[in-house]
């Protein structure tokens, strides 16, 4: 691995893996029904402080520094990390598509609480960053890395503001499911 990449035009760069990642996102979710898509997308941010906002600008502003950086960085091919960087990238979009089949099959006016729900509160997010780290160990940079964590450590305040949401919509069940499953796995 490599602090910072050497940045060039290619076929067999990063955004092969983004390309990957959001195909299959966006085919799945062609099959949700459309009130399930809505609540995946859209919840009330009318009660967001100001830090809050902020803090979802500035997570918008690191993925999109990530994104670039990783759409033009070859994949490392040759290099010992790509093996591991792969597996780690598949088994990020695997556990992402269940935790995406989970929330679907949700009960209406019900937190998802089954499948990868019921062993964390964000599945997707914890999903999404293994992949993330798959694809930094693909294109063997350590940089991405860096700003891949910055961006998740941001993005845990969006997930403390989309369980305010949540506590508001759902009441009752959902105070009892925070208190029976850790936000992010085995912590938290």
């Amino acid at each position: 691995m490599e602090l910072i990449p050497v940045f060039q035009i290619g076929w067999l760069n990063g955004w092969t893996l983004v390309c990957l990642l959001y195909l299959m996102y966006g085919a799945f979710l062609l099959t949700f029904p459309k009130d399930v898509r809505a609540s995946l997308f859209y919840y009330d941010r009318s009660r967001w402080s100001t830090k809050q906002r902020v803090y979802y600008i500035m997570g918008k502003i690191s993925v999109l520094v990530f994104l670039v950086l990783v759409i033009f960085s070859p994949l490392r091919t040759g290099t010992s990390v790509f093996i591991p960087g792969i597996i780690l990238f598949a088994l990020g979009l695997f556990g992402f598509i269940i935790a995406l089949s989970n929330f679907k099959n949700m009960l209406p006016n019900q937190p998802a609480s089954d499948g990868l729900y019921r062993i964390s509160r964000h599945p997707q997010v914890l999903m999404l960053f293994i992949s993330g780290v798959g694809i930094c160990f693909a294109i063997g940079s350590w940089i991405a890395l860096l700003i891949l964590i910055i961006s998740k450590f941001i993005g845990h305040f969006r997930s403390l503001a989309e369980e305010v949401a949540c506590l508001e919509q759902y009441g009752d069940s959902y105070q009892s499911y925070m208190k029976r499953v850790p936000r992010y796995f085995l912590f938290f």
